[in-house]
């Protein structure tokens, strides 16, 4: 077991400054292939990102909306090559977030199939170095504040994992990539995740998609107002995702937000919280009937 937070340390360090040869199987995650002659077309008019511009060989984070601009689908998207396409999600938004998809697939020639590949993550040096001595059919490096490889392979690569499957969702709650849940399936629009500040998520100068209106309503006329902010504390305590925190209004709390993605790695709670902006300075938050509070971190990306 690793102890990512050593006396000698600062209170809340980020993984891979603890740990170095993260090998995480993501098991909790499903890949689907999406192929066709309409494929680029057919997902230009469904996601958020500008998918015309996802050049063969890169990813990024996108999302896929009802026509009232609410997420069901938040995943990455991965360009094989002009036809092929591959997106990888969390399987607790399956069967649901792929039936939306799919919903007017039947009018052009593209087909989604969910394939059985291993899928695993990788940062830290050791990590990812180790990654290099194994072909993977696709890999896929992400840059950010904690550099990471995800590798996806139809057969059995052995890397041998080093930490539980948790690691990755601890990765992606401290870089403040966000996360759905099938408990917030349909309560969002994008910009309440940050998604307009993480990668090529959210493209503001493509044409219509399902949602499109509500998403530039909250970009031009300031409709939104509510973000993505991380917390942790020193607790056992794991609060369910969709459940709200406690803030401090004088000698009283009050509930509020929403949590989207909460991981206790090792009795250090991380979690990803939706609030109402803009907040105070020195706002107290806490977990509902608990004594402890919560610390805010710092989002590695300046909120537009």
């Amino acid at each position: 077991m690793i102890d990512i937070f050593e006396e000698s340390t600062m209170a809340y360090s980020l993984l891979t400054a603890q740990q170095d040869d993260i090998i995480c199987p993501l098991t909790h995650y499903s890949l689907i292939e999406i192929v066709g002659t309409d494929a680029e077309k057919y997902l230009q008019g469904q996601l958020t990102c500008d998918v015309t511009k996802l050049a063969v060989g890169e990813s990024t984070l996108t999302a896929h909306c009802d026509p009232k601009g609410k997420m069901s689908a938040l995943f990455r998207l991965i360009r094989q090559d002009e036809q092929t396409f591959y997106m990888l999600l969390k399987s607790a938004l399956l069967p649901s977030a792929l039936d939306q998809l799919k919903k007017y697939a039947v009018f052009s020639k593209v087909t989604f199939t969910l394939l059985d590949w291993q899928i695993l993550g990788a940062a830290g040096t050791k990590g990812i170095e180790k990654c290099g001595q194994f072909s993977a059919q696709i890999r896929i490096d992400i840059n950010g504040q904690q550099p990471r490889v995800i590798l996806l392979n139809p057969t059995y690569l052995a890397l041998e994992p080093t930490v539980e499957a948790e690691a990755w969702d601890l990765l992606d709650i401290q870089d403040g990539v966000p996360g759905l849940a099938a408990a917030t399936q349909l309560e969002f629009i994008p910009q309440a995740l940050n998604l307009q500040s993480v990668e090529q998520a959210i493209s503001f100068h493509k044409g219509c998609y399902i949602g499109q209106e509500t998403v530039a309503r909250a970009k031009y006329r300031g409709a939104n107002k509510r973000a993505l902010f991380i917390f942790a504390a020193r607790t056992q305590s794991l609060p369910e995702i969709g459940s709200a925190l406690e803030m401090a209004l004088g000698d009283n709390w009050r509930a509020t937000g929403t949590i989207t993605s909460a991981v206790n790695f090792h009795g250090v709670l991380w979690l990803q919280a939706v609030l109402n902006t803009p907040l105070e300075e020195g706002q107290a938050f806490r977990l509902p009937n608990c004594q402890t509070l919560l610390d805010m971190q710092p989002l590695p990306y300046e909120l537009s």
